[in-house]
C-alpha cells in the first residue's frame, strides 16, 4: 500500500473557502476503487493548515486518482487560495492498528 500526506496552507481570509473546496472532493474520491482512504484534517493550532491522509491500494490506484476530473477541479479552485506551495509526501504502509469504531 502507498500513503500520501498532503499539507496545504491557506491564504489568510481563504481559510473556509479551503475547506469547502477540500471537503467537497470527497465523496468523489470516495467512489474510486483503489482508494482506501482520504480523510482531510485541520491544525488545531494552526485553523488555515490542512492535511489530507491519502492511502492507495498501489501507484496505479494514485495515478488513477489524480488523473480524474475532480482531482484536476480541485487543483484549479485551490490554486489561488494557497499560501506557498503543499507538501506533499509519499510513505509504505508498514503496520498499524484498524479504526476503532
Amino acid at each position: 500500500m502507498l500513503v500520501v500526506v498532503a499539507v496545504m496552507k491557506a491564504k489568510a481570509g481563504m481559510e473556509q473557502e479551503m475547506e469547502k473546496a477540500l471537503r467537497e472532493i470527497i465523496s468523489k474520491v470516495e467512489a474510486e476503487k483503489g482508494t482506501l482512504a482520504y480523510t482531510l484534517h485541520r491544525a488545531k493550532k494552526e485553523p488555515g493548515k490542512f492535511l489530507m491522509y491519502e492511502k492507495y491500494r498501489d501507484k496505479e490506484a494514485l495515478k488513477e486518482h489524480s488523473s480524474t476530473p475532480h482531482f484536476a477541479e480541485l487543483f484549479g479552485k485551490l490554486g489561488p487560495l494557497l499560501d506557498g506551495s503543499p507538501v506533499i509526501e509519499m510513505y509504505e504502509d508498514l503496520v498499524g492498528i484498524k479504526e476503532k469504531k
